[in-house]
């Protein structure tokens, strides 16, 4: 049986609840947050819809001790009306979301779950830092969505500028899920070509895809004041490498003992977790921009602990 936790049914939770109920991901969904009355008419609105579908989910809400035999816990809970304008607006949730932690820890620890946890709290892996901290969990076992949402956006823009799929575009965006991250694009291949390869013959402009990516977020979040599909879609993804024991190769918020911080870069994702790191080789200007992430995630997390 497929047992899922969600914390914080805002509009990212209510999406994943809704991914996860009409493809029948989950045998059981455990659905909490603060506001009660949106809680019960999630549920009462994903119960209406069961007679439709070609599967069952149970969904149960508001009870912490459920979590006990849950397989995944993904936790979403923030209040997108403290997020700031531009790039760096996610750090707007920073000192919110350290109380929402303070509340909600305790609560899963006296769960007692001991599952995987994914992370969509902003700043991702700031939070995702002080979230493990704060349980005591496992590294491996606690991981953040990070910058499988960005390399998702550098694929789309990538694609549409060579007309290509976005799925026969691979490589890496790191470091930090905010205004520092960047696009390794050193491991960047078009159908299997390195884009530096084609870079001159097409005319491609690499510090304008980078903004493009970048400010990709943005645009959305100006146009309807939050984002929730893409995100909420790597959410779903990553819990469904869980189940399967899939080892996802692709880029989350994981603790790196290098810098000493959760932070963007290549993970394998399996029934464990993040089952390993994968290192890969990064040239020298690439290599500084991660350092120079890693140190603005540390800094923000050193703000949380004190």
């Amino acid at each position: 049986m497929r047992k899922i936790g969600l914390i914080g049914m805002g509009n990212v939770g209510a999406t994943i609840a809704y991914t996860l109920v009409t493809k029948g991901l989950a045998d059981e969904l455990v659905m909490i947050d603060k506001n009660e009355k949106k809680v019960v008419a999630e549920q009462l609105d994903l119960q209406d819809s069961l007679g439709r579908l070609d599967s069952n989910t149970t969904i149960k809400i508001q009870d912490y001790s459920e979590l006990k035999d849950a397989d995944i816990l993904i936790i979403t809970a923030g209040k997108v009306a403290a997020m700031g304008s531009g790039a760096d607006g996610r750090m707007g949730e920073l000192s919110f979301n350290k109380m929402v932690v303070a509340d909600m820890a305790p609560q899963i620890k006296a769960s007692g779950f001991n599952g995987i946890i994914i992370s969509i709290m902003n700043p991702c892996d700031c939070m995702t830092q002080y979230l493990q901290e704060q349980l005591d969990y496992p590294r491996n076992k606690i991981f953040g969505t990070g910058t499988f949402l960005d390399t998702a956006r550098m694929q789309k823009v990538v694609g549409q500028s060579f007309g290509v799929s976005a799925n026969n575009v691979s490589g890496y965006a790191l470091g930090e899920h905010g205004a520092s991250q960047f696009t390794a694009w050193s491991t960047v291949q078009v159908n299997g070509v390195p884009i530096r390869t084609l870079q001159h013959s097409h005319n491609v402009d690499l510090d304008k895809f980078e903004e493009a990516i970048r400010l990709g977020g943005v645009m959305v979040f100006e146009g309807k004041g939050y984002t929730n599909f893409a995100v909420a879609t790597c959410a779903v993804k990553l819990a469904m490498a869980v189940f399967s024991d899939a080892k996802l190769a692709c880029p989350v918020s994981a603790y790196s003992d290098a810098y000493k911080v959760y932070i963007g870069q290549p993970a394998i994702i399996g029934k464990n977790g993040i089952e390993s790191l994968t290192q890969i080789a990064l040239t020298a200007d690439e290599e500084q921009k991660m350092k120079a992430s890693a140190d603005i995630i540390l800094e923000k997390v050193e703000t949380l602990r004190h």
